[in-house]
């Protein structure tokens, strides 16, 4: 659930090795937006610089060429550099200087947008990133591939011995499914995955895009895509470094991670780990980094000598060198780099195509929102009418709300900001319908040697209707719609979410009138601090009530739904969170 800083939700087979030098904290990403917020600290570390054609007896002005590659691509091309320069090749009857320099894809692909820092300049004449991702942000067109990695998932080789029953064959549906936060109780018991972010690195946009591919096609809904995206969303790491250092460390659950082939070959060759990781190649297929060759140059004679360059890196010397660093040609061989002791295996992969430039740029748009911090007052209806059946099963409504929150708490991060109030009527003397059970606070913040977590699930199952009390539906929601307004956070998904019976306000102290809660809450809506409401309303079944509920709801750009059964109520709180992708268009429509 949630009240968006944009809507609401609801907040909970081989082995391969490495060679190459040093592999540095991100892989690519997809779009400027996101990437230029990493590129001023891409730009203050830039790797290897090597310059070839120096000691060319040349006369006469050099043409001097900058390229710019991906860190785990760096140290091949600037081996094909090299070779280019000791041929002693000459565009126009000119010398060529070739300088090879590492930087993190996202930060270069934000600084050529016009997205990232203004300082430690890159203005490369060929960029060579890890995928055509990053190139739509930046409107640049590729001339040419220069090496293929599949994305593939990685464990441990302890690891993947103990997965042999419980994830084989390896798949983006097995991931998919142990990465579910709504299905804790299922692969998740015992596979851990972790993400690489898709805001940094291609390989982890690359596995977002081949899982939810496969769950689309597959039938997954939505709320699936949202239980998933919730749950890498407080699983991911920064860097292949640290993917693998996570990976290969003993631990109840099985890690499981996603990497490109040849990170797990780079790892394996470059730090010989006593554990060392594996590739799982999914069964479904699975997308490629594609290192495209750019050439940003608008000077004719740079141009003409970018592409000299580029037909080397292209060449067959130039492919055999790249196979030699754990990566593939544009075709998909392998080298003899790509072997079982290596943690990897040459065969290729079945390919998974990428999806167009609307698709990516929504999955992106979506996993930022699904990030976003959560802020949520929970208010919790305690009149008479809430000890009635909720169901045929005979459970009352107190109790099935109550058991159900406690299940969608779960699916909230200990960073979640939450609390709860309980309503009916006069509860702190005469008028004042409501009370403050848990403060709103971190869902990991201690009180009184408790955390909020634990103080709220205890509230949940303890709570009770009070026999024969009324209903101040309204007064409530206007007192927590002020304060939640004013401690506003705009980091911060900002929601009420209400639990009721449906039976709507019943104040015999008068109050605020149904029209009168519907116009302060259309004049104290904004849209620039959007706090939204969210309602639960079970046993709804009048026109006039669920009118009036939606018509609150659509008052601050929330929603309100009316479950008939228990089971009903689970699914409410993954469609709370699958509205921050849709926001701030989500509409509302009684559910």
């Amino acid at each position: 659930m949630g009240g968006r800083h944009r809507t609401d939700e609801t907040d909970g087979g081989h082995d391969p090795y490495k060679e190459s030098r040093r592999r540095r904290a991100s892989r690519g990403m997809v779009f400027a937006p996101l990437a230029g917020a990493v590129a001023l600290a891409v730009l203050c570390g830039v790797a290897a610089y090597v310059v070839v054609n120096k000691d060319q007896d040349c006369t006469g002005d050099k043409i001097g060429l900058s390229v710019v590659a991906s860190p785990d691509i760096e140290p091949a091309v600037t081996k094909v550099a090299e070779k280019f320069g000791q041929a002693g090749r000459a565009v126009g009857g000119r010398c060529v200087t070739v300088s090879v320099k590492a930087a993190q894809s996202a930060g270069v692909a934000g600084t050529l947008s016009g997205g990232g820092a203004t300082s430690g300049k890159i203005d490369p004449d060929v960029w060579v990133p890890d995928s055509s991702l990053w190139l739509s942000g930046a409107e640049l067109k590729a001339s040419g591939s220069a090496a293929h990695s599949p994305v593939v998932l990685t464990t441990s080789k302890t690891g993947a011995e103990k997965l042999q029953a419980a994830f084989s064959p390896a798949s983006w549906t097995g991931l998919m499914s142990a990465a579910n936060a709504a299905n804790p109780d299922g692969l998740a018991k015992k596979v851990r995955v972790l993400a690489l972010d898709p805001a940094q690195n291609a390989a982890g946009l690359g596995a977002l895009l081949a899982g939810s591919s496969v769950l689309k096609s597959g039938g997954g809904n939505e709320e699936l895509l949202v239980g998933v995206l919730r749950q890498l969303s407080e699983s991911t790491v920064s860097s292949p470094d640290s993917l693998f250092a996570t990976l290969t460390k003993a631990a109840a659950r099985i890690p499981v991670g996603v990497a490109s082939e040849q990170s797990v070959w780079a790892f394996n060759t470059t730090s010989h780990p006593s554990n060392p990781a594996v590739a799982l190649y999914p069964a479904e297929g699975t997308v490629s980094l594609d290192y495209p060759i750019v050439i940003t140059s608008k000077d004719a004679a740079v141009r003409e000598a970018a592409k000299a360059f580029s037909a080397e890196l292209t060449s067959a010397a130039g492919r055999r060198i790249v196979q030699d660093h754990g990566f593939r040609t544009p075709q998909g061989k392998g080298g003899d780099a790509l072997a079982p002791e290596n943690g990897v295996n040459a065969k290729s992969p079945a390919e998974l195509p990428l999806p167009d430039r609307a698709t990516v740029t929504k999955l992106s748009q979506a996993w930022h929102q699904i990030k976003l911090g959560t802020k949520l007052l929970a208010l919790v209806d305690v009149s008479g009418t809430m000890a009635l059946p909720a169901d045929s099963t005979g459970v009352s409504r107190m109790r099935a709300i109550g058991n159900v929150a406690i299940e969608g708490l779960k699916l909230f991060p200990d960073k979640a900001e939450v609390g709860t109030w309980a309503f009916s009527e006069n509860m702190r003397g005469q008028g004042v319908d409501w009370k403050e059970v848990v403060p709103i606070g971190p869902l990991a913040q201690q009180i009184d040697g408790v955390t909020r977590r634990e103080l709220i699930a205890q509230a949940m199952r303890n709570v009770q209707a009070i026999p024969t009390a009324n209903t101040g539906l309204n007064d409530t929601l206007w007192a927590a719609y002020q304060k939640m307004t004013k401690d506003y956070e705009a980091d911060k998904v900002n929601t009420i979410i209400l639990f009721t019976d449906g039976v709507g306000n019943d104040d015999p102290n008068g109050g605020i009138s149904n029209a009168g809660i519907l116009k302060r809450l259309k004049d104290a809506y904004d849209p620039k601090q959007p706090v939204n409401i969210l309602i639960i309303s079970f046993n709804t079944n009048t026109d006039e009530d669920r009118a009036q509920m939606t018509a609150i709801a659509k008052a601050t750009g929330g929603a309100a739904y009316f479950p008939q059964t228990v089971l009903e109520i689970r699914n409410i709180f993954l469609k709370g969170i699958a509205r921050r992708l849709c926001a701030p268009n989500c509409g509302t429509t009684q559910r």
